[in-house]
């Protein structure tokens, strides 16, 4: 319950937070009355809005207001989230060199759609996955790596009785064919638990980590990460929730690299392009992990997970800056490691900060 209360709270800070970088979208859909002074600024206005500011004439002041207004920064973005939505999916390209080139009132602004993408992702896996904290603690970890073991001393035991009972029929004369495959599915779950144990123990503690940097602060955090694994992973989770808009600028001079040559494109463009990329990748996030939820197959998901991040990125590439199918392939090849380059940086500083704060 109270994660689907944090879901749902997350969802709505999302949508208020998005409404404040994007205040304008849809102020021509009001339905105040024309003529009269805008109370905002006290302009006359000509129509149903302030052409000074943007007001609309019908200012509400109900309760029922506000929940009119958490229900379009929800749902509706004002209309325009409808329209940006199937262009992000499929026509990426054309989405993003149609911004950059002026039409904006048509669209979610890139900010706009990259913050609530962030805060959806967030709420829908605080709603499947719960709290970290709980998830990851010592004793749990302790207790899989037990689970482990007694598996693996399981095992044994059913092979060495297994190969016993072999041994009692080939004695008698009579055919093991049965046993034979039976004591190598067993020999080879025996050997993939030993392998997973690692030679770990059960009565080896779990510990994170026990490097020595010669950096105090660092130090310090990874023994406080030692003592609370799972505080420290909620933390990180936090952090990464907090400070998400940071891949904005990072990822930004990577695409930049691309297309040094090309002097028309400058790093507005290419921030543009970053941030709608990212929304798009935080969106299939969201539909894989429900999907996963409903059923979804685990080899489909992987598939996904492959497939469609560099198939977004060419077509995103190709149309935006409108470049040939080779030059849209290595590209699309570069990008992809500038990707896992921006995302190791990004949770690198993460972690820098995290255990040293």
């Amino acid at each position: 319950m109270s994660g689907d209360i944090t879901a749902a709270g997350d969802l709505i800070a999302g949508a208020l937070g998005a409404r404040a970088v994007e205040p304008h979208a849809g102020e021509g859909t009001g339905h105040g009355a024309a003529g009269g002074l805008c109370l905002n600024c006290g302009t006359r206005r000509i129509g149903t809005h302030c052409h000074a500011c943007g007001q609309s004439g019908d200012v509400h002041r109900s309760v029922g207001a506000i929940g009119h207004e958490i229900a379009h920064g929800v749902f509706h973005f004002e209309g325009k989230i409808w329209r940006t939505l199937p262009m992000l999916l499929w026509r990426p390209g054309d989405l993003t060199r149609r911004y950059v080139a002026g039409e904006r009132a048509r669209f979610v602004s890139p900010l706009a759609l990259f913050l609530f993408t962030v805060f959806l992702m967030f709420a829908t896996i605080s709603a499947i996955g719960g709290d970290i904290a709980e998830l990851v603690t010592p004793e749990r970890m302790n207790g899989d790596i037990m689970g482990i073991a007694r598996g693996a001393e399981q095992a044994q035991q059913e092979l060495a009785a297994t190969e016993v009972r072999r041994a009692r029929l080939v004695a008698a004369g009579r055919s093991t064919e049965k046993l034979d495959k039976e004591i190598a599915s067993l020999r080879t779950a025996v050997a993939a638990l030993r392998r997973v144990k690692g030679g770990t123990t059960a009565e080896t503690p779990f510990t994170l980590a026990h490097a020595e940097t010669g950096w105090p602060s660092l130090d310090h955090g990874l023994q406080k990460a030692n003592k609370n694994p799972g505080l420290a992973l909620y933390k990180l989770q936090s952090s990464a929730y907090k400070y998400s808009w940071l891949l904005i600028p990072i990822s930004t001079p990577f695409v930049a690299l691309m297309f040094l040559w090309r002097r028309r494109f400058g790093l507005y463009d290419h921030a543009i392009f970053v941030t709608y990329s990212l929304a798009f990748m935080m969106l299939m996030v969201i539909a894989l992990m429900l999907l996963g939820v409903a059923g979804l197959g685990s080899g489909w998901i992987v598939l996904a997970v492959f497939a469609l991040p560099p198939l977004h990125m060419y077509r995103q590439l190709r149309d935006a800056y409108t470049l040939r199918r080779i030059s849209a392939l290595w590209r699309t090849a570069a990008l992809l490691v500038f990707a896992w380059a921006a995302l190791l940086t990004f949770v690198t500083l993460l972690l820098m900060h995290g255990l040293t704060d």
